[in-house]
């Protein structure tokens, strides 16, 4: 229940409702688990962050672990067919190597973590509530 009442401060569509959402969360959860109330309080500016980023071009990659799952996979196998390390450097040198094949695939490639134009977005930024579509057109997106 708990869980399920702090994913909704995810789910808002524009920035400065996602702090409102926050507090009232936080506020609600006072009586019944005032540690999560004090846990929330005390990581907020880390749970927020994604909100400075323009909504929702960068949200969705933002929450999203599937890109460090897909590289530790990567290192994982890696390793499995080097077998064994003569020492601790030799496995910091194949998986530094795999974090610059990933680097370099990634800043190469036609297909984009972040598209151009949202990226375009953060660099441009001067209103907060500029490049933010309506919520029904996010859920199309």
């Amino acid at each position: 229940m708990v869980a399920a009442t702090i994913r909704t401060i995810l789910s808002q569509f524009y920035p400065d409702h996602v702090g409102e959402q926050f507090d009232v969360i936080a506020t609600m959860l006072r009586r019944q688990a005032p540690k999560v109330e004090t846990m929330l309080r005390d990581a907020k500016e880390e749970l927020l962050a994604f909100a400075e980023f323009p909504p929702p071009a960068h949200w969705r990659q933002l929450w999203s672990t599937n890109p460090l799952e897909r590289v530790n996979k990567e290192i994982e196998h890696r390793t499995n067919v080097a077998g064994i390390f003569p020492n601790p450097e030799a496995l910091l040198r194949l998986a530094g190597a795999v974090l610059i094949e990933q680097h370099d695939e990634w800043a190469a490639s036609d297909r984009r973590y972040f598209s151009e134009t949202s990226v375009t977005l953060l660099k441009t930024k001067t209103n907060p509530n500029e490049g933010q579509v309506n919520p029904p057109e996010l859920m199309t997106a």
